[in-house]
């Protein structure tokens, strides 16, 4: 599969390493006669990147920038390099390469060739194709070919060809790139660059064969200069008829960028003007922006000038092909007719007749796009799963591929047709020109071999749709089906606030992406290829790299959850079986710590730990060490005071050098090299590890997450989650109910303490929760969904209706009770109450003591926001006090690596370590003298303490240090 509706099963995958495996790989298999399919990043729309034979992926190896040459503007690139990285060498001496499709953090350049790809700069620009100046290309069979301008490297025949077809060429494919219609994609849609008159430009013809022809092996793509400051003018208008019909009158301004969506899609976003419709107009200066503004008709108009605020809007912009898969009432859309262009000047009337022919066929959309040059994208709620459904999906893609051509359109505008729409070309193209692709593919691929069933001799559009083989009657259908492949999660990207998806950046393998995993069990519950079910060894062993961060349940387009469905898997592929230790010994660990206590076995165990080893655990990972006095056990007297200045706890290692930039108050953190480990090629090697420090548990809980422009998510919750409810307003004096989480409870009861302290001092009355309450995380991480749901029902009774906020020190424990308790139980009436309850201690603050002004501390920060927080909290109410409290600086993104009982299970050290070497051990390296060092959570804080020899705080025990001396200590209530 691919990002498409369809589904195709190869029979292996090749991942060369160079251009002679290739030649090697297509020799073997053409005398085999077995099918070829060349594929990149996997993003395809269409279906051309799923095939029946052997895939090649071009992604694993053949993904070298090879060379660039500023002076010349011109860059050497293999297969399988990402855009992002091309633009990223090419960004230092001012120049990109302009084409960029939305994926541009994951589309390959050997995939934008095969599609002819676009994005919003090819107003200014021009497609791929006007940006390829040679091909280095391997046909089915071994032969290879250096293609530019001239017949040099063609195939023999393919000069004879078009001397016999030139009346065709010149005629059956006008109104194309030469006519100035940009976006002609559809079929061999550049085979008229052959003419003599256009300057027979071989390489170009060959843009846009979707896998067809053969595979590419290197390329020279020419670049661009990059404006030094570009400005982005939005205009408002009053609908998606008014934008489309200026979109055509703005080209005169020399515009970078004309991308247009309506309200239905990106209504409910921040930051827009007023309008039912904008229009994004990047422009290369503020000047020319201004100028725009004043001579367009918008009803409303908004310039930036700043990047992170462009940056911010155009992220609305790329999220969209993810975003408008879901319609408003959460029924799923679908791609299919993704990419249609009509010449700009006809988008109004295009998309008025577009709209009515949704309504005559009773489906929905909603579209967007490249207004500037006509190129319409849009996702549609078809149903493509019973045979009515699909009968009308096949009834409309035939009336709007004649609505397109009829407005001189093209059926496929920078995607490619694929299985999607090539069975439709005929409708485009008369029947000579078709005769004419028929005989291009047969003088490069005279055996047929390359991607059969794409663009010549296509399948029909209604074959081997994916759904097919998971009907939603299935149980867990719905949820697996939701992945619609954009690939989001393959992005290596690294920096900001995205947390997905951690352990693909870490191992580059499909696989283990969001989306690998996500295949993986669609097929699991396919049963054709996986055919052992929930017991599959293969779904298992993909999974088990996932750490539940969670990030992709905020970062994926369409919400995947990947925790939620390991922890489903997980609670159906041990069902009846004995279960890994770390199950029992980490999935167990509320009640293992409760039982510590109660014998009070806390001192012995400490420093038994120094010695032994809990077996099913990994062995270089030191345990954190338990609190001798429980957070709930300590109101018997007065609550201990808070050490003067806590800071860094001192590292052991008389002969530790510091790092440049550590307090002097606070001992350096130890690089991971220090511990043990050295680089190797984006993985950490391991060797022998002296035992790190031991852990001193003052105050673990999991942070808030601070992110620059564009923050993790928003203070209320993740974008599109309903905001937390159920919870009386604030009041002087308001009751607040303080849970205590197993790891504030047993690990860390500095950091409750630190809390009421807080809490107090803003004029709250702190009350701490009793009995035996649990939020289950533990158990659901580890798959025991059974034993979660007793233990959320026995807390549920405990606590019975909360009257006010509930406030959670812990991220991970409040993301728990605030998503997964509603959903894992349903139909009890008392969970969505608690979970609407819940408050992070900063949300707390701001909502209950809105007035309270913290104590001012004037210190920059540095650590790392806990994953849960990021994808289900949020973390706006966080920056903001931190802010208030002279609290400067920003939070790591990305994961810490610990995540739970991810990084002390047997097997995972080395991802763990991976992960934190990604942006948090960077960042408390390149800290400056007096930075704070914080973290919220309880992993994230282990994982600082672990790899790099010191502690961090929760922000709670950094605001109570800050208070005045002699702040009576509170009353605590119990409940």
């Amino acid at each position: 599969m691919d990002a498409s509706n369809y589904r195709r099963v190869p029979v292996g995958v090749v991942a060369p390493r160079d251009a002679e495996d290739v030649a090697a790989a297509l020799a073997v298999c053409a005398a085999a006669g077995v099918p070829v399919v060349p594929r990149g990043g996997g993003t395809s729309i269409a279906g051309q990147a799923t095939g029946v034979g052997v895939v090649l992926d071009l992604t694993r190896h053949m993904n070298a920038l090879v060379s660039l040459d500023p002076a010349a503007r011109t860059a050497v690139v293999q297969p399988g390099l990402v855009l992002d990285r091309l633009r990223d060498a090419a960004r230092p001496h001012g120049l990109t390469f302009g084409p960029d499709p939305s994926t541009h953090s994951r589309c390959t350049l050997g995939g934008m060739i095969g599609n002819n790809a676009c994005g919003a700069h090819s107003v200014a620009w021009g497609t791929t194709a006007d940006n390829v100046a040679e091909l280095a290309v391997t046909a089915y069979g071994g032969s290879s070919h250096r293609l530019g301008t001239g017949w040099q490297g063609a195939p023999d025949g393919l000069r004879e060809l078009v001397s016999e077809n030139l009346a065709a060429l010149r005629t059956g494919m006008a109104g194309g790139p030469a006519d100035g219609f940009a976006r002609r994609i559809s079929g061999y849609g550049d085979l008229d660059a052959l003419l003599p008159e256009r300057g027979t430009r071989v390489a170009r013809a060959f843009c846009g064969s979707e896998g067809t022809l053969g595979v590419v092996t290197e390329a020279v793509v020419r670049l661009v200069e990059l404006p030094a400051a570009p400005a982005l003018a939005v205009l408002g208008y009053a609908d998606e008829s008014a934008a489309a019909q200026a979109a055509a009158g703005l080209l005169q301004y020399g515009p970078l960028t004309v991308e247009g969506m309506a309200a239905d899609l990106v209504g409910g976003a921040a930051g827009l003007p007023r309008g039912g419709a904008w229009l994004f107009v990047e422009m290369r200066d503020e000047g020319a922006a201004r100028a725009l503004l004043r001579a367009s008709d918008a009803v409303d108009g908004l310039l930036l000038t700043d990047p992170a605020a462009q940056r911010a809007l155009w992220r609305i912009r790329e999220d969209a092909a993810g975003t408008a898969t879901r319609m408003p009432d959460g029924t799923m859309a679908w791609p299919g007719w993704e990419d249609c262009a009509v010449p700009p000047a006809r988008l109004g009337a295009y998309l008025r007749e577009f709209r009515a022919l949704l309504a005559e066929h009773g489906l929905r959309g909603s579209p967007y796009g490249h207004f500037g040059e006509g190129c319409v994208h849009v996702r549609i709620d078809f149903d493509l799963v019973t045979a009515p459904g699909v009968a009308r999906f096949r009834a409309f893609s035939s009336d709007l591929a004649d609505l397109v051509v009829a407005h001189g359109g093209s059926l496929s505008g920078e995607h490619g047709d694929g299985q999607a729409r090539a069975e439709l070309l005929p409708r485009m193209y008369g029947p000579s020109v078709i005769g004419l692709f028929e005989a291009y593919k047969r003088v490069w691929d005279p055996a047929g071999g390359m991607n059969p069933g794409i663009l010549v001799r296509p399948a029909r559009l209604d074959e081997n749709l994916r759904f097919a083989s998971l009907p939603p009657s299935l149980p867990f259908a719905g949820e697996v089906a939701r992945c619609v492949g954009v690939a989001k999660c393959r992005s290596t990207e690294v920096g900001g606030p995205g947390v997905m998806c951690p352990s693909y950046r870490a191992t580059g393998e499909e696989r283990h992406s969001t989306r690998g995993r996500a295949r993986l069990l669609h097929e699991m519950l396919a049963g054709e290829i996986v055919t052992d079910g929930w017991r599959s060894a293969e779904v298992a062993e993909a999974l088990d790299l996932c750490l539940g961060c969670k990030g992709c349940r905020s970062d994926c387009p369409v919400g995947v959850d990947m925790a939620a469905y390991k922890a489903e898997f997980l609670h159906h592929h041990w069902a009846g079986r004995l279960r890994p230790l770390s199950h029992y010994a980490l999935g167990g660990l509320p009640g293992w710590l409760r039982l510590i206590a109660a014998l009070r076995l806390a001192a012995p165990l400490n420093l038994m730990s120094r010695f032994l080893r809990i077996p099913g655990l990994e062995r270089s990972r030191p345990l954190p060490r338990l609190a001798r006095t429980p957070f709930t056990h300590a109101w018997r007297g007065p609550l201990p005071a808070l050490p003067p200045f806590p800071g860094l706890r001192p590292d052991p290692s008389p002969g530790a050098a510091p790092l440049p930039g550590a307090s002097p108050r606070t001992p350096a953190p130890q690089t991971p090299e220090g511990l043990g480990f050295r680089r190797r090629r984006g993985w950490i090697a391991r060797r022998a590890i002296p035992a790190p420090p031991a852990f001193e548990a003052r105050g673990l809980g999991r942070s808030p997450r601070g992110s620059g422009a564009q923050p993790r998510g928003t203070g209320e919750g993740r974008v599109g989650d309903p905001a937390p409810q159920g919870a009386p307003g604030p009041g002087p004096g308001a009751v607040v109910t303080v849970w205590p989480d197993t790891f504030t409870e047993y690990l860390a009861p500095e950091a409750g303490h630190a809390a009421l302290r807080v809490l107090r001092a803003a004029g709250l009355e702190p009350r701490v929760q009793t009995g035996r309450v649990c939020c289950g995380l533990t158990y659901i991480s580890t798959g025991r969904l059974d034993t979660a749901r007793r233990v959320l029902r026995r807390t549920l009774d405990a606590v019975g209706d909360p009257q006010g906020p509930v406030t959670v020190l812990e991220p991970s424990c409040a993301a728990a009770l605030r998503t997964d308790l509603p959903a894992l139980l349903p139909e009890d009436p008392r969970a969505p109450r608690l979970a609407a309850a819940v408050r992070t201690f900063a949300e707390t603050l701001e909502e209950y003591a809105p007035h309270w002004q913290p104590p001012r501390l004037d210190r920059p920060v540095a650590g790392q926001t806990h994953c849960h927080q990021h994808a289900v909290l949020g973390d706006a109410a966080d920056r903001r006090l931190r802010e208030r409290a002279g609290l400067t600086g920003e939070l790591s993104g990305g994961c810490c690596g610990l995540a739970g009982n991810f990084g002390f299970e047997p097997g995972h050290h080395e991802v763990s370590v991976a992960c934190a070497e990604e942006q948090l051990l960077p960042s408390l390296r390149a800290a400056a003298p007096g930075t704070e060092v914080l973290a919220d959570g309880f992993s994230c804080r282990t994982q600082i303490a672990q790899l790099a020899g010191g502690r961090a705080r929760h922000l709670a025990e950094v605001l109570a240090e800050g208070l005045p001396d002699g702040w009576p200590e509170p009353d605590v209530d119990r409940m």
